[in-house]
């Protein structure tokens, strides 16, 4: 066996609609893909161990880093109309704990998410070197799921 590369990562969200206004409006991520489906139709939605609870339908969308088909890509998902637990988990928690992209000028990305009313996850200084550059910051999407730029 052999592994060649990550192929997605899937995040649930509360609200597909904000959470595209989030990755794509604002980070400027290219949806591919964006449909309801039939959970009926789903590998696994029956399956107590693939979901805690079942749903009827999903509202999924295919995110990607640039207009090809890069991978990995994110994929995500929201159950509307159901009853989903929205608690994101923290850094200490066991699970996947974030999302890192990587970008070609933090002092620019930093500065257009301020602008557009996007909180830091901490204060500026937890993320500034010694000589007073930001090295990382983290912020939250819509669903409080911590997204860190390098």
């Amino acid at each position: 066996m052999e592994i060649t590369h990550i192929a997605h990562v899937a995040i649930c969200v509360a609200s597909l609609e904000k959470s595209l206004e989030f990755y794509q409006e604002l980070l400027g991520l290219y949806p591919k893909m964006q449909q309801t489906q039939d959970m009926a139709l789903r590998p696994g939605s029956q399956s107590h161990f693939m979901y805690k609870d079942q749903h009827s339908q999903r509202k999924v969308a295919n995110i990607y880093i640039n207009e090809t088909d890069t991978v990995p890509f994110l994929v995500l998902t929201s159950h509307p109309n159901d009853n989903i637990d929205q608690s994101p988990i923290k850094l200490d928690q066991v699970g996947i704990t974030h999302l890192s992209l990587k970008v070609t000028d933090l002092e620019e990305t930093v500065t257009h998410l301020l602008s557009n009313g996007i909180k830091l996850a901490g204060v500026e200084e937890d993320f500034k070197d010694n000589n007073g550059n930001i090295r990382t910051f983290f912020v939250l999407d819509p669903d409080g799921i911590l997204v860190q730029f390098e």
